[in-house]
């Protein structure tokens, strides 16, 4: 009885072993369905959050690439542009597929793809506008925040799909956990695996930073070589301005001086042979002596014309007198002309000659166009010296202008600001409709030496 119950014992004790191993086998077997069916199901997620970012990131690249071509109009930011768009396809069929039954998940899908496509449609919109030559328009619509608000709720919505896979994955782990509970390996390989997909992220931003780094550095140096062109040009044209005012004032002054000789020479010398013209003939001719005194007053018309075409070309008061002493005729000649009120309020200021003449031809050609535009009662001229610079100051209360809207070469302010700045000076000009026009201009005062 012992050896048949230690027999049956046994037998027991293999049966139970055999059914131990079967069952080992059948709960492995099943372990393993089950790890695999949840891998699967982890590698899916992870896919789809893959697929996802791989969407706003494309983009992110097509909105980047965009904005760098229209900065810089160079193909090599176009290309970029689209490749971008050339790989979105491809991932939103996988995305539809993928949530394709699952209703919450597919109407959010739904309202990425129709973000995507809106935000698709905003950045082919801009490119049409500045490939077809409507620059302007392409970069207001850049100013807008349209794009901003759009590619924030495409980022919210995207969002949204990895939160949701995020929280399925974390579920699908803690299944895993519980499956391989006694499994250490599963345990072991499930963190490789994290730790393999967290190295790839963080490749992956890693990269995605560095590129962004590097565009930035890019789209920097070129606004810097933009910014040094832009100053180098000025340069150019101020001391062009320059130039061309220096060579019109000689110019001016060539011709004042040859009107002086030679026109001058000839209406006096002619107005001197009617003097004697008419001493003789005005007792034998009575008619003769009356037409001989109107061409003597025509000669005398001629010469005070002479006079006033020299002082407007070059005024010899300025040399001769100064500049409080030239702008005192120059008014004075203003006031018999408009029969306007000019109130001057003029202070001696110490400037180089070529400020003189400055400050005198923006007076002369303000009051050119309070004469011909402004309509005024009155006009106020004021000279200072203020934080050592000289202040020119010009008002009327006449009918103004929108400085905004007006043409200022038309009103020769143009040539006005030119002048002033090529003196190193600044004008500004205050003026509304019906409220008047006032100039204002600063210029350097003239550095006096030291006393020792």
């Amino acid at each position: 009885m012992t050896r048949r119950n230690r027999l049956r014992g046994e037998s027991i004790a293999v049966i139970a072993a055999g059914l131990a191993a079967v069952l080992m086998l059948v709960i492995s077997g099943t372990s393993h369905w089950r790890v695999n069916e949840a891998r699967a199901e982890l590698a899916s997620i992870d896919e789809a959050r893959i697929r996802v970012q791989q969407l706003l990131l494309g983009v992110t690249d097509a909105e980047a690439a965009q904005r760098g071509f229209l900065l810089t109009g160079r193909k090599e930011y176009g290309d970029p542009y689209h490749a971008a768009l050339m790989s979105l396809p491809e991932t939103r069929a996988w995305l539809r597929k993928h949530y394709a039954g699952r209703a919450e998940l597919e109407k959010m899908l739904t309202r990425l793809d129709e973000q995507v496509e809106e935000k698709l449609s905003e950045l082919a919109l801009v490119m049409k506008l500045y490939e077809s030559g409507r620059g302007d328009d392409a970069s207001e619509m850049l100013l807008t925040n349209i794009g901003k608000e759009r590619m924030d709720a495409l980022r919210s919505s995207a969002r949204a799909l990895l939160d949701d896979e995020a929280r399925g994955g974390e579920a699908m782990r803690r299944r895993v956990d519980q499956i391989l509970m006694l499994d250490r390996i599963g345990v072991a390989l499930m963190t490789a695996l994290s730790l393999v997909a967290l190295l790839m992220y963080l490749r992956s931003t890693h990269t995605l930073g560095v590129e962004r780094a590097r565009r930035q550095a890019a789209i920097q140096t070129e606004r810097d070589q933009l910014e040094e062109e832009v100053a180098r040009r000025t340069d150019e044209l101020t001391v062009l301005s320059r130039h061309l005012m220096t060579t019109r004032e000689d110019e001016r002054a060539r011709l004042a001086r040859e009107l002086h000789d030679e026109l001058g020479a000839l209406l006096t010398a002619a107005k001197l042979d009617v003097a004697r013209m008419k001493t003789r003939i005005a007792a034998l001719s009575p008619e003769m002596g009356e037409r001989l005194t109107h061409l003597s007053e025509m000669l005398d018309g001629g010469i005070s014309l002479k006079r006033r075409i020299i002082e407007d070309l070059r005024p010899s008061s300025l040399s001769n007198l100064g500049l409080i002493a030239a702008l005192r005729i120059l008014i004075e000649d203003f006031e018999k002309r408009t029969e306007l009120a000019v109130r001057s309020d003029l202070h001696p200021v110490a400037l180089r000659p070529e400020c003189e003449l400055t400050v005198y031809r923006l007076v002369q050609e303000a009051l050119t166009n309070i004469a011909k535009y402004a309509k005024a009662r009155s006009v106020h001229i004021v000279l200072r010296a203020h934080d050592g610079r000289a202040v020119i100051e010009v008002g009327d209360d006449g009918v103004g202008f929108d400085p905004a809207r007006a043409k200022l070469a038309g009103n020769g302010l143009l040539g006005m600001r030119y002048r002033v700045e090529a003196e190193c000076g600044s004008l500004r000009v205050h003026s509304a409709p019906g409220k008047g026009t006032s100039l204002e201009a600063t210029l350097p005062l003239l550095e006096r030496p030291a006393m020792t």
